[in-house]
């Protein structure tokens, strides 16, 4: 991928540095307070879903329930498995709330054509901006998982250790589906840039160019932030809580940060890239030009964000935990090879378009491509289908052999063409022959009954 020569980021890296430290503060600023209103709006929406009160001691409307969370986690004990290592023990919370933060550093907040005053100086909304922004966020949200797999691997427990293997696979899983979403966008913008890619959606958002693109990334950033239906490598379940079951006070609370700083950075990268950036939605900048100007990009930008999280909330009060296999099947099976088509499909159709092609004529290659493929498909499907019945029927023929389940000591499933012994049936209570002894005990209970119902009705 070639970046765009067109593309101007002279604007950033000029600012003195005590302006570099105003801004980095300020993103720092701006995504704790959203993480303390995601968790407050998180508890007050699900209990709204459930048709409960939810929090409503701490503030007014509970609105500082997070507040009152984290005190409470710092004043908790701090405890350090005696068998752990230490070092990476204690190291594993840091690794994984730290690059969440790195990556809001190339999010645009408003135009960079556009600058602001602060303190008298003119700056861009941004922090800073990259030819390579997305690869950055995604080299930043790849070292976040090692400090699963650390906290995982350093608590010396067999629970977490699964739970961060499990984070492990996760993210290989979903990483390629959302890199390859990604590459639709950079094929219609032309460039890594992230302010340059909301420049490129000034006509229409890439959500409506690039709606099978959007949809893969919306469900692969859900499993990338180990979010419900996906929350699997913490699934107390089976796992007692994860990788992060031996932690406590301070630390737990670092990985829940680090958490929901995530579901705000991969927001922000689906407002970024999908729908539209900092840019009004569409009746506002229709109606009023400079709803793009000042401050009132940020607005917009806070909106979409806030909806986005609305919908992480939403998928966990209604959706059950998936199957770990369902999980993976999904990833490698259905995302990657949609992605992959979609993909192609994106490219043919801008290699017409740059080749001048007219409309009816890219649509009526594309349309007999993906005619040609699904035909393709449910040819194999149906051939696969024959066999699989051809298989069972001749296995239904064949001699079926038993086996006994505990010959190895302990229980096992049956093989292909092995079946279980009947189980048996326990007879009817009528049917049953009681011992001489219990007989004889059951009638003197029934005498002993009915001489006292006797004994009340000539009361």
């Amino acid at each position: 991928m070639i970046v765009s020569a067109a593309e101007d980021l002279s604007v950033f890296g000029t600012d003195p540095w005590w302006l570099v430290c105003v801004k980095a503060v300020f993103v720092f600023a701006f995504l704790m307070v959203f993480v303390l209103v995601s968790i407050v709006m998180e508890r007050k929406v699900v209990a709204w879903m459930q048709r409960r009160v939810g929090p409503n001691r701490h503030g007014p409307w509970g609105l500082l329930q997070s507040l009152a969370d984290g005190v409470k986690l710092m004043l908790k004990e701090d405890l350090i498995v005696k068998g752990s290592d230490k070092v990476v023990f204690l190291l594993a919370p840091v690794v994984a709330a730290i690059p969440a933060f790195m990556a809001f550093a190339v999010i645009p907040f408003g135009p960079a054509d556009h600058q602001i005053s602060i303190f008298g100086e003119r700056t861009t909304m941004q922090l800073t901006d990259l030819p390579v922004g997305i690869l950055y966020i995604l080299a930043t949200a790849s070292v976040g998982i090692y400090g699963i797999v650390l906290a995982g691997w350093s608590s010396n427990s067999p629970y977490p250790l699964l739970g961060g293997l499990r984070s492990t696979a996760q993210m290989i899983s979903y990483e390629i589906a959302m890199g390859l979403s990604f590459a639709a966008v950079f094929i219609y913008s032309g460039s890594m840039s992230t302010s340059e890619i909301v420049n490129s959606q000034d006509e229409r958002w890439f959500a409506v160019l690039l709606p099978v693109s959007f949809i893969v990334y919306i469900i692969a950033m859900v499993g990338e932030t180990n979010r419900a239906p996906f929350d699997l490598p913490e699934a107390e379940g089976e796992l007692v809580g994860g990788f992060n079951t031996e932690y406590s006070s301070i630390k737990f609370a670092m990985f829940m940060l680090a958490e929901y700083v995530n579901m705000v950075t991969v927001s922000a990268v689906a407002t970024t890239l999908f729908l539209g950036g900092w840019r009004a939605p569409w009746p506002i900048s229709g109606v009023w030009e400079g709803a793009n100007h000042g401050w009132w990009p940020m607005l917009w930008f806070t909106l979409k964000l806030q909806l986005l999280i609305f919908l992480f909330i939403w998928l966990r009060g209604t959706l059950p935990r998936m199957r770990y296999d369902q999980f993976m099947k999904l990833g490698w099976k259905v995302l990657i090879p949609v992605s992959m088509v979609w993909l192609l499909l994106v490219a043919t159709v801008r290699a017409l378009r740059n080749d001048g092609y007219d409309f009816q004529e890219i649509t009526l290659y594309v349309a007999g491509g993906v005619f040609a493929v699904l035909l393709v498909s449910l040819l194999v499907d149906y051939l696969r289908e024959k066999g699989d019945k051809e298989e069972e029927a001749a296995r239904s023929l064949a001699p079926q052999e038993q086996f006994d389940p505990m010959a190895g000591g302990f229980p096992v499933p049956p093989l292909p063409g092995q079946t279980l012994p009947p189980v048996p049936r326990r007879k009817p209570r009528s049917e049953r022959q009681l011992v001489p002894a219990a007989a004889e005990s059951l009638n003197d209970t029934v005498s002993v009954d009915n001489t006292a119902v006797k004994e009340t009705d000539g009361a």
